[in-house]
């Protein structure tokens, strides 16, 4: 009996697996639309978001909280440069940090197609009640791969 115990647990496991990735693969495909459909890729609107809700960032910060490589930052910001949506800032404490940062173009930018963003968000999650989503949030911490 304990092995069958052990072979439906195991089963469970895999089910589970299989569903998390489904449902990552459904939200992820959406917002990656949405996001394309304003001419950036992911990472481009992961920086800006970021310099949006936090301000001003080291570029080697933004690889660590993104979580992409330092030379990839370095091209991705290259790019948002180019575009006017952002400039690089000497630190005046320190020569070798560089910050990035929204310029007033970037700024708009971002404040016009965050809520649409969100809104994307909220539609992946609205068949769930907010009872539901607690729930879900709460579960998923557990599994102790989610923080915050």
């Amino acid at each position: 009996m304990k092995l069958n115990d052990e072979r439906e647990e195991i089963s469970q496991s895999l089910k589970l697996f299989i569903a998390l990735s489904r449902v990552h693969r459904f939200v992820m495909d959406a917002t990656n639309k949405s996001i394309q459909s304003n001419g950036l890729n992911p990472t481009e609107f992961a920086v800006l978001e970021l310099i949006y809700h936090k301000g001003s960032q080291p570029l080697q910060q933004i690889g660590e909280r993104i979580l992409i490589a330092s030379g990839s930052i370095t091209y991705v910001v290259d790019k948002l440069e180019k575009k006017g949506l952002v400039k690089r800032i000497p630190c005046p404490n320190d020569r070798r940090v560089i910050y990035a940062q929204l310029t007033g173009e970037g700024e708009t930018f971002i404040a016009s197609i965050f809520p649409k963003h969100e809104k994307v968000i909220q539609d992946s999650f609205g068949m769930l009640t907010k009872d539901e989503k607690n729930e879900l949030l709460s579960l998923l911490k557990q599994v102790g791969k989610y923080e915050k």
